[in-house]
């Protein structure tokens, strides 16, 4: 780890005038300046700013500072939000992790962590050794030459399935952004991997109000069963009404470079019975544009059933 400058502002307006690295809970912040991955000169500790709080009285408000131990446990959250974030880490790092953390933590790519190898998200023009070295783990959706790495949140999954929103700040005032558009595909620039500005700072989650979320879920499959990154995840929100599927939100993890929302699958729901058979055929279109690598065509597969248990646990 190299030297740098750390200093706790007092308030939001302090934090955001001056340059540096925000640290919230560090739990992936820490971890890549340790490997030297990151390298910030100047990291500001933004714990005590007034970023905190939840609201469940009219849709969801989650303050960027709550920790994802408590919003787990916090009643009114919807299921699939719960569950993504009881599914993440351990218990430890979920008592420390912060929201607005969680939804900017890097990607887990051995490659990009590793500073030996080249990596174009960690040195743009340098290459993606995972397009052909190790990459079982690797994404099918959203890829490009420049890079395969998955994103690695659970939280994020839940909260694009929900439409969920993001609440920025910067020393000239505030904005709100869709999740699904804050994050970045790869294309040419990997290293962009959301619309986060400079200077700015994550303030709130908004979740808008959906009242069938009381029915949705979210499934993670992994290689051992606690601490460990999804191979592929889903959630789902259902609308069920007469044994029939009026709406549907779908949203997959570990199998893409940002959290990946389903519409070809959501639209084959819609009007179809809540059957298996049904929930099986609207999942056939889940791999619509994959581009499987030699090391994990097996998710083509494992994608379409992860989604197809999702949706039958949502239907319950």
């Amino acid at each position: 780890m190299r030297p740098f400058e750390l200093t706790a502002p007092a308030t939001v307006q302090d934090a955001l005038a001056s340059p540096g690295t925000f640290l919230a809970g560090g739990t992936t912040l820490v971890d890549l300046m340790k490997l030297n991955v990151m390298t910030p000169r100047h990291v500001m500790d933004i714990n005590a700013l007034p970023l905190r709080g939840i609201d469940t009285s009219d849709g969801l408000r989650i303050g960027a500072l709550e920790r994802m131990s408590d919003v787990a446990r916090h009643p009114g959250v919807y299921p699939a939000i719960s569950r993504a974030l009881l599914l993440s880490a351990s218990q430890q790092l979920r008592n420390m992790a912060s929201i607005g953390g969680n939804l900017l933590q890097r990607t887990r790519c051995g490659y990009f962590r590793d500073v030996n190898t080249p990596c174009n998200k960690r040195e743009p023009g340098s290459g993606c050794s995972a397009l052909t070295g190790s990459n079982r783990t690797h994404a099918l959706l959203g890829t490009s030459d420049a890079c395969v790495a998955t994103h690695a949140s659970d939280l994020a999954v839940a909260l694009v399935a929900l439409d969920a929103e993001v609440r920025l700040a910067d020393s000239s005032g505030s904005r709100t952004v869709r999740l699904a558009d804050f994050y970045r595909l790869p294309g040419d620039t990997p290293e962009v991997e959301n619309d986060l500005r400079p200077g700015e700072l994550i303030t709130e989650i908004v979740v808008p109000r959906l009242d069938w979320a009381a029915r949705s879920t979210y499934v993670k499959v992994r290689d051992r069963q606690s601490y460990e990154f999804a191979l592929c995840s889903a959630a789902v929100a259902l609308d069920i009404r007469d044994s029939r599927v009026v709406d549907a939100r779908v949203a997959v993890g570990g199998v893409a470079t940002m959290p990946w929302r389903l519409a070809a699958v959501e639209a084959a729901l819609r009007g179809a019975p809540a059957t298996e058979a049904a929930f099986e055929d609207a999942a056939s279109v889940a791999t619509e544009g994959a581009r499987p690598l030699s090391g994990n065509d097996f998710k083509m597969s494992l994608l379409k059933r992860t989604v197809v248990r999702a949706l039958i646990e949502g239907s319950r």
